[in-house]
Order: C-alpha cells, then structure tokens, then sequence
C-alpha cells in the first residue's frame, strides 16, 4: 500500500523565493529513489505561510531508506568548504498517510 509524506513547512514571505529556488536545483534528487511514486511543491496562495512539500512512496520502508540515505546527505551537505545556508523555513511538520482511495483521470 502507497504513503504519503507531507512536509509542512512554516515559510515567512522574505523567505519564499529562497526556498523554491533550493527546490528546483535540487529537482530530479528524490525521482531515482527506489520506492518513490511522486513529488510536489505546493505553495500557499491565501491564509498560510505554510508551503505542503507531498511525496507519495511505495511503502514506509522505501521513505525510510530515503531519509536515511539521499535526503540525510542532502541537508547535511553544505558548500564546498563552507557552511551550510540558513533554513529557508522556520518551522517543519511531517504529515504521514496510508493511499486508501485513488482515482486517474478517463483515457478518452
């Protein structure tokens, strides 16, 4: 059975951009991950700061071997000799859920 994982993460405005741009050069680092199903940045629009980071994996065990393994060395990483840059987020909250229910779109 499928899980989602969803990062909710606390993002003050000055702070947005930043954060899409360690996204987007960080794009294609989860994709090659045995067990992975789908990623998204969702970006609030009204009424939060909050951005939701969704990850969608073929079991627990497979988001368990990517958190240990590539993501853990991701953030631990910083630039060549230098210090790691300072979170984009203020605050980090991880939402975990089992897929009961899915539907795809009708092909034509």
């Amino acid at each position: 059975m499928s899980v989602v994982k969803i990062n909710v993460l606390t993002v003050p405005a000055e702070q947005r951009e930043t954060l899409e741009k360690r996204f987007a050069s960080r794009a294609h680092a989860v994709e090659s991950s045995d067990g992975f199903e789908w990623f998204e940045l969702l970006r609030p629009v009204e009424g939060t700061d909050n951005y939701l980071v969704y990850t969608r994996w073929r079991d627990e065990a497979s988001f368990q071997a990517w958190m240990e393994g590539p993501m853990k060395a991701a953030h631990q990483g910083g630039a060549e000799g230098g210090e790691r840059p300072k979170p984009a987020a203020s605050g980090s909250t991880v939402w975990s859920f089992e897929v009961v229910q899915q539907a795809a779109p009708k092909e034509a």
